[in-house]
């Protein structure tokens, strides 16, 4: 390790750097952990009918529904197997990819995610945390499920963003321009959630930017600083997850949504995360929150072109903490729906799917 502070007392530079550390080149890594041509047909066409379904080209309801962040490679493997069961019949109806979120933003000081801590201990083994998650990612692609993540890191996507079918902006950074730039240039769709003061126009914004070319300081595959230039990114979109205002799903929330965006120019769709400001962050009422949107998209709101909730194997959550000491397959960030409700869920909003196809056709 390098210090990067100079003894030099005239020094100017790094006066608050303890260290730099050289990372792994992005196409190092992949090499390493590629990406087969199975799992790129599954990455590609899950990309397609995603666009399709936010476009309203497909009458599917689109779902983002997995653990609010993956702590354990092995509880999310076990997961992502019993969620690829459970929606393969209901593919008519549904289409559905699993959250698998390795960055966690903090308001405050806390856990930042798999990649960035991998052992929950505070020794942030980047570069192990890197290879969990493209080995995770790899994983689920194995089980047929496509994957959502959340980019924060300008730099991770690099490692990770071939194996992802869809991405979100979060709501801390919707009106940043390095996340604006860096969704411009990703391959996948991408959901900008609404700020945290429950500001819908700022997602708005970032969605418009982002569909525009850009120029900006990044990295190449061999890990060297490049000046990057984007074409933009068509398939931005909004997503609605409350606010410190309040809830914003309900139905004049979502009407004063598609509002804005006819103002804007922009397509009459959007996404409705059923957690965070929209529950309060409590799990029990984030599932009284899907159930209501359900009833939303079967009354024939063709706005809604899907939903995310947070879903796990054990209901709730828990402090991080050694891995002995954790409760398998419960969340270590937000708490989660457990997995029995998980699938009842789902049944029912592939159910909210079809009557919204057939008040469509009727």
């Amino acid at each position: 390790m390098t210090p990067a502070a100079s003894t030099d007392p005239a020094s100017t530079s790094d006066l608050r750097i303890a260290s730099f550390q050289p990372l792994v080149p992005p196409g190092q890594l992949r090499a390493a952990l590629p990406l087969d041509a199975a799992g790129a047909r599954l990455v590609a066409d899950s990309r397609r009918a995603v666009r399709d379904v936010l476009r309203g080209e497909d009458d599917r309801l689109f779902v983002v529904v997995g653990p609010c962040s993956v702590h354990d490679p092995a509880a999310a493997h076990e997961y992502a197997q019993r969620l690829a069961a459970a929606v393969a019949p209901l593919a008519d109806d549904l289409c559905v990819v699993m959250r698998v979120y390795f960055e966690k933003p903090r308001t405050r000081l806390g856990w930042k995610g798999l990649i960035n801590d991998p052992d929950l201990d505070g020794t942030h083994d980047v570069q192990r945390g890197l290879r969990l998650a493209r080995g995770v990612l790899l994983d689920v692609l194995a089980t047929g499920l496509p994957v959502g993540c959340e980019f924060l890191e300008p730099t991770s996507p690099q490692y990770i963003a071939d194996a992802v079918s869809w991405g979100a902006i979060g709501a801390r950074t919707p009106e940043s321009q390095v996340h604006r730039q860096l969704a411009s240039g990703l391959s996948m769709p991408i959901g900008f959630k609404n700020a945290t003061d429950g500001d819908v126009q700022t997602a708005i914004d970032g969605c418009h930017t982002a569909a525009g070319s850009h120029v900006f300081f990044g990295i190449d595959d061999e890990g060297r600083g490049s000046i990057v230039s984007t074409t933009g990114n068509p398939d931005c979109h909004v997503v609605l997850r409350g606010g410190r205002g309040g809830p914003n799903y309900y139905p004049e929330n979502v009407r004063d949504a598609l509002a804005l965006l006819a103002k804007a120019e922009m397509p009459g769709r959007l996404v409705i995360d059923a957690s965070h400001g929209n529950s309060g962050k409590d799990h029990v009422r984030q599932e009284a929150v899907v159930r209501e949107i359900a009833d939303q998209v079967a009354g024939g709101e063709s706005g809604i072109a899907g939903l995310m909730m947070e879903s796990f194997l054990v209901e709730g959550r828990q402090e991080p903490g050694p891995r002995d000491t954790l409760t398998y397959g419960q969340s270590v960030t937000d708490a989660c729906i457990g997995w029995e409700h998980t699938e009842r869920l789902l049944g029912e909003l592939a159910v909210a799917a079809r009557r919204r196809r057939e008040a469509v056709r009727a």
